[in-house]
């Protein structure tokens, strides 16, 4: 059985589908973009304080499944261009404890919603 999950604390669904959706032990979340949850504002001022919002965002889907970056498994990174990966990489990393990091890919693409530069998804397990 699954069950949907939903924060206020991060950006409401902009389509047909839930900011995570939690199957047994293991949760799967949709992409997260940098929209400010308070605001609706896309947040696009650099590419790490997009990142950072991207992962804020994350973070309170998580804390919604009573989760933390500790649980999850496997990530991947949608970027829009391949030169903003170290910058990526730097903020992403901050969120995790580089000896457990997840398994991840990191895939450059044509575009994303809203015209934003990097998106995230992640899979996690309690």
């Amino acid at each position: 059985m699954k069950k949907i999950i939903f924060t206020d604390k991060a950006p409401a669904p902009i389509g047909p589908y839930s900011q995570a959706v939690l199957v047994g032990n293991t949760l799967y979340t949709s992409g997260q973009i940098a929209i400010n949850p308070k605001t609706g504002d896309l947040v696009l001022d650099n590419i790490e304080t997009e990142t950072k919002q991207v992962m804020e965002n994350m973070k309170a889907v998580l804390e919604a499944a009573d989760m933390s970056f500790e649980n999850i498994i496997k990530t991947t990174i949608f970027i829009m261009n391949m030169n903003d990966f170290a910058k990526i990489n730097g903020v992403y990393g901050s969120y995790f404890d580089e000896n457990s990091a997840p398994a991840r890919e990191t895939v450059q693409v044509a575009g994303l919603p809203k015209g934003v530069n990097v998106e995230i998804s992640m899979v996690a397990v309690k």
